[in-house]
């Protein structure tokens, strides 16, 4: 350790406090966290590209300053699904500071990442309270059945009104009307329990028809619509 002369010259004072950092709640317990391998967690957060053109929602669980699980979800560009394709390899089994100061190859993931860990240090996790923390694999349970992302896809205009495309029910294949057109409810494919039916050899047309549900007051609708074609 090098020191300037003036430091040097200086008459030595004692120092009085040294009560550490503030304790942080962490899978059911309060830690004095003092180096990375102190931290645990389970949290989700969300990022976004500079030019906020898309966005990421990332889900990590780490054990003792180590990312175990990773759960990579965006929206935006082709781009940054093949760029989630290659961090979903990079994260597990790096520290949380390295994953912080690695290129995850897009914006959004690297800005997800950073949000994470402030969240994490803090203390923020989703699982502070949990007694243990949560299991490895609690990052899947987001998705639900079929282990696809809970996402939201619609569009309207003034002149032709909403388009319902996909919601958390799946594909919407047909909007339902009233009298007045307006929305009265939807039909739907769940497509990860169609691809299930299908991989277990299950005919796809039947496949279909298995995943597939109404919502809302679909069956008294005096008009059907295909959202994507009328």
């Amino acid at each position: 350790m090098n020191y300037t002369h003036e430091v040097e010259q200086m008459k030595c004072v004692a120092k009085g406090a040294n009560h550490g950092p503030a304790p942080i709640p962490q899978e059911g317990k309060w830690t004095y966290a003092k180096e990375i391998k102190d931290i645990s967690g389970l949290t989700h957060g969300v990022g976004w590209c500079a030019p906020q053109q898309g966005a990421c929602k990332l889900t990590l669980n780490i054990k003792e300053g180590i990312i175990q699980e990773a759960l990579i979800e965006v929206i935006g560009c082709s781009g940054m699904t093949h760029s989630s394709a290659m961090a979903s390899e990079i994260l597990p089994g790096k520290t949380i500071l390295e994953a912080l100061n690695t290129d995850l190859l897009c914006d959004a993931i690297n800005v997800a990442m950073r949000e994470l860990f402030l969240q994490i240090v803090y203390g923020r996790a989703q699982s502070s309270f949990s007694e243990g923390g949560l299991p490895i694999g609690a990052g899947l349970e987001d998705l639900g059945k079929g282990l696809r992302s809970q996402v939201a896809t619609t569009y309207s205009t003034v002149s032709k009104g909403a388009r319902y495309l996909d919601l958390a029910e799946g594909y919407i294949t047909d909007i339902g009307l009233d009298e007045n057109d307006l929305i009265i409810g939807y039909k739907f494919v769940n497509l990860g329990k169609m691809m299930e039916s299908i991989k277990k050899g299950i005919d796809p047309k039947e496949a279909i028809e298995k995943a597939s549900g109404i919502y809302g007051r679909f069956a008294e609708a005096t008009k059907i619509i295909d959202p994507r074609h009328e």
